[in-house]
């Protein structure tokens, strides 16, 4: 990078790809004028065995950095806000605690997410988040990221969720799951300890019935579940011309009454307010139904997860997580978020460089040999870049 001149890597790399997304900032308007009291229609069901009570769309707070945008959320009739010890490198949830500590502690509902990384490093991230968010108990914890029954089961892991909620660090706990849903889902069923699952849903899923399934089977069971990932990448080229109607993929996922609430990422106003609208009516458009049937038949930037891709691999390399970066790069705009999920992996700059032909084939017809090479080079992208 140090020959690199900036003018043409802005331009041609990852960064230029993006477009002005990155640059604008969130817009200074404020939410429209029938949200500037809290709607009183709202449709608002029950979280499972927490016996807490929430509008069907929630905020996911993840990329959005400016606190107006969380006040005219909870202004609006937002009532659960979801975090994570890791957004934005702690400032998420600084951002959240600071707003927060103004509130009412009975007035909003928050999550955060504790990625299994031992019990000794588990509980100082607990703590950490605790005093960023500037509270002494959040609502949920979730176990962040598990993709197999053995992490979710993991006795280590177990015992530090029970010992967070034994001690009235967090009211209930959970699991969230970006990918192999069914079986971490199921896993969460058998441990018998889990409060909410928190899962990637939405219309691009070729596994949507088996994952429909198995939360039928949490919700009898007791288990909230929590939807993510429901706009499916948001946009269906990386060069951001044909957006998902985000509005319709939401009510989608949504039709699913075991489904109590969704946590769509909010950057701006105009978002939010769409975001809004759905929390008061779920009935789908025709246009609406054709959008999503557009969408579905196009290959888009979701990566399911089903990982058919890793046994092929030459050299084993996380390809769905890698998939994921590439769609927070290219779908969200947000090349820090990709990034970031990118320093996570170890992976070196293009490293299917010296493997010839690829031989992945992928079940959503991505050319993974190409993005891969793509998104890898994030690892040599000046932070700064990305800010």
């Amino acid at each position: 990078m140090t020959n690199l001149d900036r003018r043409a890597f802005l331009k041609n790399s990852i960064i230029g790809a993006s477009g002005a997304f990155l640059a604008a900032p969130a817009l200074a308007h404020t939410v429209s004028q029938q949200n500037e009291t809290t709607p009183q229609k709202l449709i608002r069901r029950k979280l499972g065995r927490t016996g807490i009570v929430l509008p069907i769309v929630s905020m996911g707070v993840m990329r959005a950095d400016n606190p107006a945008l969380v006040k005219a959320a909870l202004k609006g009739g937002v009532v659960h806000l979801d975090t994570a010890h890791g957004y934005m490198h702690g400032k998420n949830e600084e951002m959240l605690g600071e707003l927060l500590k103004d509130y009412p502690r009975d007035s909003f509902v928050i999550s955060t997410k504790i990625p299994p990384e031992g019990q000794e490093e588990m509980r100082n991230r607990m703590d950490l988040s605790l005093q960023r968010l500037k509270m002494k108990q959040v609502d949920i914890v979730y176990l962040h990221g598990p993709d197999s029954k053995s992490t979710v089961l993991d006795p280590g892991s177990l015992e530090f969720m029970k010992e967070i909620k034994a001690s009235g660090k967090t009211r209930f706990i959970g699991v969230s799951v970006h990918r192999n849903e069914p079986e971490v889902i199921q896993a969460a069923i058998d441990a018998g300890v889990y409060d909410v699952v928190l899962t990637s849903i939405n219309f691009k899923q070729d596994h949507y019935a088996d994952v429909r399934a198995a939360i039928a089977k949490a919700a009898k069971a007791g288990i909230g579940i929590v939807a993510m990932k429901t706009m499916a990448g948001g946009f269906l080229d990386k060069e951001r011309t044909k957006p998902i109607n985000c509005t319709a993929a939401l009510k989608w996922v949504l039709q699913d009454e075991n489904v109590t609430t969704a946590i769509p990422g909010v950057t701006t106003f105009d978002m939010l307010a769409e975001n809004l609208r759905v929390n008061e009516d779920l009935t789908m458009s025709e246009k609406e139904k054709a959008d999503l049937a557009y969408a579905g038949s196009e290959r888009g930037l979701y990566c399911q997860g089903c990982e058919r891709c890793v046994e092929d691999c030459q050299k084993g390399l996380p390809i769905p997580e890698m998939m994921r970066a590439y769609m927070y790069t290219y779908g969200y705009g947000s090349p820090a978020l990709g990034r970031e999920l990118m320093n996570t992996l170890s992976i070196q700059t293009d490293p299917c460089r010296d493997c010839g032909n690829c031989a992945v084939i992928c079940s959503k017809g991505f050319n993974v040999h190409e993005k891969i090479a793509d998104i890898s080079r994030l690892r040599d992208v000046p932070e700064e870049f990305l800010a």
